[in-house]
This record gives C-alpha cells, structure tokens and sequence, in this order.
C-alpha cells in the first residue's frame, strides 16, 4: 500500500536552527524524484537548495514563502509506492495524472545522506493514507493514545470542522498541529489545543490562533490596559519595521556578541605601499593569471601571524583558556546584496598567491550570487578586512567572533610622503589592528602591524623571513 512520508526540515549543519522559505520549487500534486530540490530556503548564512530525500507524488506543503520553520518542522509530505502499484500512489494523491504517477513509480529513498535522513529507509515516521470512507478510519484506535502523533494530512479535513469538547477522548484524531513551538506554547500556558479552532489550511491551528485563544481567555484581566494603546500605535506608525532575519539577523547576533564579550583594542599605522603597487605590476606583466592586491596582502597576513601566533587563536572561556590555533583560515569581508558576510580561505597559510587569487574570486561570486556554502562561511581564525573598496581611509571594525583579531586596509591613494629624506608622492594606505585583548598585550598587536607595514612598504622583507 502506498505510504504518506513526512519530510521535515533537515539539519543544515553549523549550529543553524531555521530557516526561511523563500521559494517552492514544487507544488501540491507535482511528482518529485530521489534527491530532487522541493524548496529554496534561507538561513543565517547562505540559500540553500533543500532535496528531498523520497521519491513520488507531493501531497502537502507547510509553510508558505517568507515563513520561518525549525529545524525538525514538517516541509512537504510525498505520497511513495509501498509495492510499486501505480494505483497506490493514486489514491494517496487523488488529482495527479496516471502518468505522473508511473513516473513517480521508483526506488522510494535517497542514496545521498542528508542529516537527519538515512540511506537504508527512512528516518520520518511511516503513515498511513487516511480514507474518505469514515468506517475505514474507525479501524485504526491504536493510534488514538498517542497526541503528539505525526499532524494529519491534508486529505482528512474532517476531524478539524469543529473543535472537540475538552473532555472529548483522544479517539476523535490527532490535533491539527505541525509546529512545535505551538503545540509548546499551548502545554506551557495550559491550552487544551482540542478546543482551538485552526484558521490555516484544512483547519492547520497556526501560532496566531493559539495566541487569540489565550487572548480571549485573558481578555478580563487584560481589558484595562487597552487604554492606552493608540499612543502605542502611533509611535509604531512613526517609522518602517524591518525584521532582524536571515543574513541580517545572523550578522546582528554576532557583532553584538563580539562588542558583550570580546575586550577589543585598535592600533594603526600608515605605510607607503607604492612598493607593493610596483611588484604586483611587475608579477602581473610576466604573464599567466593575474594577482589580485588582496591575495598579496593574504599572504603578508599569514606570514605574519606565523610570527604572532598569539592572533590566530580564540577564548573558551567557559575553561578559561585561550587556544592557539594551528591553521590559519581566512576570512575576508564581502559586501552582496543580501548583506555583508565573511567567506573563509580555508588553509590561506599554504596556498600561493595564484591559489589565494582564484579562491577569493570563487567564493566573491559565489557570495554575491547567492550560492554559497554554509561551510564556505564558517571556520574562520582570523579576518582580512579590505574596506578601502568603499573609498575610505580607515575604520575601528567589530571582531568577527569568535575570532581574535581583524586586520583592516584602507584605500591606496597618492599622499605627500617623506621617502630617502626627500618629500615625494607616494602610494599611501592606512592599516588598522583590533584585537582581543585578553589574548595578547599591546606589544604583541604592534609589533604585528608594524612587520605588516615592513612588508608592505618593502615586499622583500617577506622573502628575507620566508
């Protein structure tokens, strides 16, 4: 018999907890193959095209474009053979063509392991296709006990017309509830959700719904404090509300965590990088891929913290220790239209100026078009931060935590500059250090940014301590 799977939210990895839906790429009734992406969905740190791990016909969705779902939220139910039959799978998604359905008529999981999903069968619980025929669905009562049973398909709007009274048993069916964090709100405020009437589709009882039933219930006690709501209302009309999401609200959460529980510090220098300007010209000029300024500069930054490892580190301060950090993975500040975000160079230490190059050109496109990995954002030690771009001089940047320095260039414009004792015009840029400073004193962070400026005021200092 055909089979109704549950595919829920997965695990994107890195610690995100949810995400937001920006686009289906399927709809009700739409066959699906194994591994076929069913949503577009954003998280804290990249779009994310979500397979779906069962193959066959889609019989519900959750969520429509702009909600935000937990991790583990139901996303869609596919509608699988259970012994092959075409007819199976046509009484599990009534509507869908008998040709739809043969091709949907395959192996019924993924081979590719999403987390949460196995290979050998699958993770979702099993359910069976609820019937029209009333004396078909009294057949199964063993399901009754269970109330935080799998919600109900779409194809049984029944039990839902109206709301069971509160002594009802739990015979009547499983309350029309997909989310956690609702059915979590009702246990926590004492909310029988049987006496709820849903407002979502085939009677789906939504958050807002749990929130007007408590509100009703509360409605006495709360009756004196409308008084002075229209002040409220007015000040919220005053100005436009944007919600702290997605890249944004990832980017909030960090910097705000950095200032609470980093002890920062800033040094900077000028140095006259009309030197560096030179080799980069004469590197590019013998021929073969051109070297970006900024893959130069990655390389001055490695060399660098080779010698003061006390910046390539982090504080676990739960141990109270600091950790110095055997690798140096490069993260690097980009602007896209999403927002700003910190594509890492995993490894920047062994990697050639040709190789840093073509990585910072990958991961900027990949960046700004939207693609980018959640592991190509994360694992950062220390942090390049290249705001010249937009035509500054210089900046006191936020650490990216858990980080313990960012090491901030300016433009590089022509400024009069004392050079062998004669005042010439000079390619002039201002670097800038902020550092943590529980991991090293201000000696340390000098004497860093000053063998940065060596370097770049004369690259050849880099190949005298290579």
């Amino acid at each position: 018999m055909a089979q109704v799977l549950e595919f829920k939210l997965p695990d994107l990895g890195e610690g995100l907890t949810e995400a937001e839906i920006v686009r289906w790429l399927v709809a009700v009734g739409d066959v699906v193959a194994i591994d076929q992406p069913v949503v577009e969905v954003e998280t804290a740190k990249a779009m994310v095209e979500v397979p779906c791990p069962y193959g066959g016909v889609v019989t519900a969705r959750y969520g429509e474009e702009g909600t935000e779902l937990p991790v583990g939220a139901p996303l869609l139910t596919v509608a699988v053979g259970g012994t092959g039959a075409p007819e199976e799978l046509a009484e599990a998604a009534p509507g869908v063509g008998r040709a739809d359905v043969d091709a949907a008529v395959s192996s019924e999981y993924s081979g590719n392991v999403l987390v949460g999903y196995g290979t050998a069968g699958p993770a979702a619980r099993r359910r069976r296709v609820r019937h029209a025929n009333p004396a078909a669905a009294a057949q199964a009562p063993a399901a009754a006990p269970a109330p935080v049973a799998a919600p109900a398909p779409v194809a049984a709007p029944a039990p839902v017309a109206a709301p069971a009274p509160v002594g009802a048993p739990a015979a009547a069916g499983p309350v029309p509830v997909i989310s956690p964090l609702v059915r979590k709100l009702a246990r926590d405020r004492g909310l029988d959700l049987r006496e709820v009437r849903g407002s979502g589709p085939e009677g789906l009882i939504l958050r807002a719904d749990v929130e007007l039933a408590l509100a009703a219930l509360e409605q006495p006690v709360a009756a004196p404090a409308l008084t002075p709501a229209p002040a409220a209302v007015s000040v919220a009309a005053a100005g436009e509300r944007v919600p702290l999401r997605g890249v944004r609200g990832a980017v909030a959460d960090k910097l705000s965590r950095s200032r609470t529980e980093i002890p920062d510090a800033t040094c900077w220098v000028d140095a006259d990088a009309t030197e560096l300007m030179a080799a980069r010209a004469a590197m590019n000029a013998a021929g073969g891929p051109k070297i970006s300024l900024l893959a130069l500069l990655a390389r001055i930054c490695v060399h660098a913290l080779a010698r003061f490892p006390e910046l390539n580190s982090t504080v676990d301060t739960a141990a109270r220790e600091i950790v110095r950090l055997p690798s140096v993975h490069l993260g690097f500040a980009a602007q896209t239209p999403r927002g700003l975000v910190v594509p890492v160079v995993k490894d920047a230490g062994t990697r050639t100026a040709e190789s840093l190059t073509e990585e910072f050109a990958r991961l900027t496109e990949a960046a700004r078009q939207g693609a980018i990995t959640p592991a190509d954002l994360t694992g950062g030690t220390f942090t390049l931060n290249n705001y010249g771009v937009f035509g500054v001089d210089g900046s006191t940047p936020i650490i990216n935590h858990p980080e313990a320095a960012m090491l901030g260039v300016g433009r590089i414009i022509p400024k009069p500059w004392v050079h062998q004792g004669e005042l010439a015009v000079r390619q002039v840029v201002q670097l800038s250090l902020t550092f943590d400073h529980r991991v090293c004193d201000g000696g340390t962070a000098g004497g860093f940014l000053r063998y940065v400026a060596d370097c770049v005021e004369q690259p050849a200092v880099l190949l005298r301590t290579v």
